[in-house]
């Protein structure tokens, strides 16, 4: 285990852990590039969120997908396009009312999704086992209340497989 830094003289509290925060925040973002690099011929990082929106909330409108992912539904009609010609989602018209199209998951798409997922899990799941139980401990904890404070649901264990990402906290359903 490597020492760690001591925060410098005059630098406490909530500065401190905004640092080790932003520290950490790096590996994360480095192992999620990595987690989609085997699959950058085919999908970006928003194009990405988009299919596990759709993988943890099931077959949705555009405007529903917009909110869910924090932008204009604007922004959201552009996305789906290269997913459909790609394969990884499909788009039909919603059978409740046929003026609506609905955007959902191929089996293509729900497969893309669980490997890239699968990766970053095994990353960090590798990184943490190089933890002592104590520090894991403390750690659960730690980010438990660091979500619980930026306003994220906790995932508990049974929600693994529904939010595998944490991008979206909505139980899956069908046409919305």
């Amino acid at each position: 285990m490597t020492e760690r830094a001591q925060p410098a003289p005059g630098m406490a509290g909530v500065d401190a852990v905004a640092r080790a925060v932003l520290t950490s925040s790096r590996l994360l973002v480095a192992v999620s590039a990595r987690s989609l690099a085997a699959v950058e011929d085919r999908v970006t990082l928003p194009r990405f969120r988009l299919l596990v929106a759709l993988s943890t909330h099931g077959t949705a409108k555009l405007v529903v997908l917009a909110e869910l992912l924090g932008v204009n539904p604007s922004t959201a009609m552009r996305m789906p396009d290269r997913l459909i010609t790609a394969g990884p989602a499909d788009r039909r018209i919603n059978p409740e009312n046929r003026r609506e199209t609905l955007l959902g998951l191929t089996d293509e798409g729900r497969q893309l999704v669980e490997d890239v997922t699968a990766r970053r899990r095994m990353k960090i799941t590798t990184t943490v086992e190089r933890l002592a139980p104590e520090q894991r401990a403390s750690l659960i904890d730690a980010l438990t209340a660091f979500a619980e404070a930026g306003g994220k649901p906790t995932a508990l264990d049974d929600d693994v497989s529904l939010y595998p990402l944490g991008w979206a906290g909505t139980q899956p359903s069908h046409a919305q």
